[in-house]
């Protein structure tokens, strides 16, 4: 007797050319996890929305606050506010904190290579850690506020002073935090590492 070979499916015998090969699943073993889908960590139009609104918050209060002091204050006046804390009108060449004075036009091309670099990084970095957009506009915002005052006056504007450590402004006290919140995220991101989602296993 003639047996009838039942016909394939015709998935099997003529399938479709695959565009895209995302896999999801478990390995041969069943215990490790495979999935070749990437996510992009380039910032994105919200990452880049807020880097720009953090950095210009902290540019335009540097800014004010410094305009204040000079239309206020005398060059080396000041005025003492609580405790050790005083207003005190100085000006500065160098880097924060009165660091480098004598080297005006390294700190400043210096400055400006380093906002560059951040720029560039949150470009291709920016949606690897949701305080990125926080910690790099207070950098690029405080160094763009202390560069605008080297190529406009070819000195930056102190009036922070706590009488035993140099004057500083605004402008610094943003570059430390986010540096400080950078720092925190990793040493948070060290001790606490962030685990793979699970996936279904395969039946």
């Amino acid at each position: 007797m003639h047996r009838l070979q039942t016909p394939r499916r015709e998935g099997l015998t003529k399938p479709s050319p695959r565009l895209i090969d995302v896999r999801v699943g478990s390995a041969t073993d069943g215990r490790v996890p495979i999935s070749i889908a990437e996510r992009s960590l380039s910032a994105g139009p919200f990452h880049w929305l807020a880097l720009v609104a953090v950095a210009f918050a902290a540019i335009l209060a540097d800014q004010l606050t410094k305009q204040f002091v000079v239309t206020q204050l005398q060059f080396g006046e000041s005025v003492d506010v609580a405790g050790p804390l005083s207003i005190h009108h100085v000006r500065n060449s160098g880097i924060a904190f009165g660091l480098f004075s004598t080297w005006a036009s390294a700190v400043t091309l210096l400055t400006a290579i380093a906002v560059a670099w951040m720029v560039a990084y949150f470009a291709r970095s920016g949606a690897r850690h949701p305080v990125l957009p926080v910690a790099l506009g207070l950098l690029i915002g405080g160094s763009a506020g202390n560069l605008v005052d080297r190529l406009r006056l070819g000195h930056v504007t102190d009036f922070l002073d706590l009488r035993y450590w140099p004057a500083f402004n605004l402008a610094d006290t943003f570059i430390v935090i986010g540096v400080a919140i950078l720092l925190t995220a990793l040493i948070s991101a060290e001790r606490h590492p962030r685990r793979p989602p699970r996936l279904p296993r395969a039946s």
